[in-house]
C-alpha cells in the first residue's frame, strides 16, 4: 500500500443513529463535555480531537500499540438529505432545509449535555 513503518495511517468508521449517540456519550467526557463554537462549521458538522486513546473508558494501555490520538468528526443532517447524494434524480436541498450551526449546537446541548464555550 506504500506505507512505511512509523508513518501515520488513518481509519474511518461510520456510525449511525443510536450507535453514534452512544459512542459520543462515551467519548465526550474525555474532553470534559465541552466543545468550542469553533468546532462547528456552517452546515452543522463538528469535530474534536483526543490526544491519547487510553483516556477512553474501557481501553487499557498496550505496549505493542503505544499511545495514539484521534479526531472525531460528526456529520449531521436532517431527513431528506439523500436526494442530494442518490444515484438517480439527484436534486438540490433548499436553503431552509439545510442544517445551521446554531441548530446543531442546540441539538448537541439537549441530546448529549455538552457545554459550548
Amino acid at each position: 500500500f506504500g506505507i512505511r513503518q512509523g508513518e501515520p495511517i488513518a481509519c474511518i468508521v461510520t456510525l449511525r443513529k443510536q450507535q453514534a449517540v452512544e459512542f459520543l456519550k462515551k467519548v465526550l467526557p474525555v474532553v470534559d463535555n465541552k466543545l468550542s463554537r469553533g468546532c462547528f462549521d456552517k452546515h452543522g458538522n463538528f469535530a474534536f480531537g483526543i490526544k491519547e486513546h487510553i483516556e477512553l473508558p474501557g481501553v487499557k494501555y498496550d505496549p505493542e500499540i503505544g499511545i495514539f490520538g484521534m479526531d472525531i468528526c460528526v456529520a449531521m443532517n436532517r431527513a431528506g438529505y439523500r436526494v442530494k447524494d442518490r444515484r438517480r434524480r439527484k436534486s438540490k436541498i433548499g436553503s431552509k432545509h439545510l442544517l445551521t450551526s446554531e441548530e446543531a449546537i442546540m441539538f448537541v446541548k439537549d441530546t448529549l449535555g455538552v457545554e459550548i464555550a
